[in-house]
């Protein structure tokens, strides 16, 4: 746990969009095991190494004997599967109390996702969220764990990443997050420098 005010230091939200914000793990599961069926690899295993990263070097990862042409299918197929599932999509419990929270304090806030443009807005409109600044990995040149769309969503909010909190539900966000210099908090039991059991946490630590 933090030994500062996390109200008084904090001057910009930074979101993960899939198990933060969005209700889409069973959605992303179905993609991947269908995905993996069609191409003869474990889905558990694909499933796994793709939580919190970008489709493509997962997809590289798995797939690594296929030529570009090849390897660029994969991912435009996989991606497919993601853009037609929008089933159980739908906001993460306490999600709108805090987006609520942040706009009357005036606290300016970003979506920094793994997801492509058209998935990311897709599935925040199947919430009924709608980012004022949204970063997607069309939007950086490297995906998390890289802290390029978190340094990205600071520039665009004109606040500096160590005056940022990033709310992650993933090993790598968290990862890109320190690598950014921003404080962190933690969903799903993970290590940040706030521990999370539900985004109702954070509307208490930041009211």
């Amino acid at each position: 746990m933090l030994d500062i005010n996390l109200r008084d230091a904090v001057r910009a939200v930074l979101f993960d969009m899939d198990g933060t914000l969005v209700t889409s793990d069973a959605a992303v599961e179905r993609a991947w095991l269908a995905w993996a069926a069609e191409y003869g690899v474990d889905g558990a295993r694909a499933f796994e190494i793709a939580h919190g990263r970008p489709s493509e070097p997962t997809v590289r990862t798995l797939l690594p004997h296929l030529d570009e042409a090849e390897t660029a299918a994969a991912i435009a197929r996989q991606l497919e599967l993601q853009y037609d599932d929008l089933t159980d999509v739908a906001a993460m419990p306490g999600a709108y109390d805090l987006l609520a929270l942040l706009d009357r304090r005036g606290l300016p806030w970003a979506v920094v996702t793994s997801a492509d443009d058209r998935l990311a807005k897709a599935r925040l409109g199947a919430a009924g969220i709608v980012a004022p600044t949204l970063v997607t990995s069309d939007d950086v040149p490297v995906g998390k764990p890289d802290p390029a769309g978190y340094r990205r969503a600071a520039e665009l909010l004109g606040v500096k990443p160590g005056d940022c909190l990033v709310v992650e539900d993933a090993d790598a966000g968290l990862e890109a997050a320190r690598a950014a210099g921003s404080y962190t908090a933690a969903l799903r039991g993970l290590d940040g420098d706030v521990r999370l059991g539900s985004l109702a946490g954070l509307v208490t630590l930041l009211s």
